[in-house]
């Protein structure tokens, strides 16, 4: 239980600085990328459940990756 919690921090630590990159708001700050990372990939797994895509941990991750990058293009299209 505690190694999922670890490699759930890790990955969405990796999601959310890989979504930052790509969006061009590259984040220093940890917390803000593992929060980013988490919360893209609860948006990014509704999306793959919805378009019925795998349960791997490859999957998992590119679709937390796109579920952040939504989440910041989100957050900057409403905070104009």
């Amino acid at each position: 239980m505690l190694i999922k919690l670890i490699v759930e921090l890790v990955l969405g630590g990796l999601s959310g600085c890989a979504a930052s990159k790509i969006m061009g708001s590259e984040s220093k700050n940890l917390l803000k990328n593992v929060l980013l990372g988490l919360g893209g990939g609860v948006v990014g797994g509704l999306l793959g459940n919805l378009i019925g895509l795998g349960d791997g941990w490859i999957t998992g991750l590119i679709l937390s990756i796109v579920g952040a990058c939504l989440i910041i293009w989100l957050v900057r299209k409403f905070s104009k």
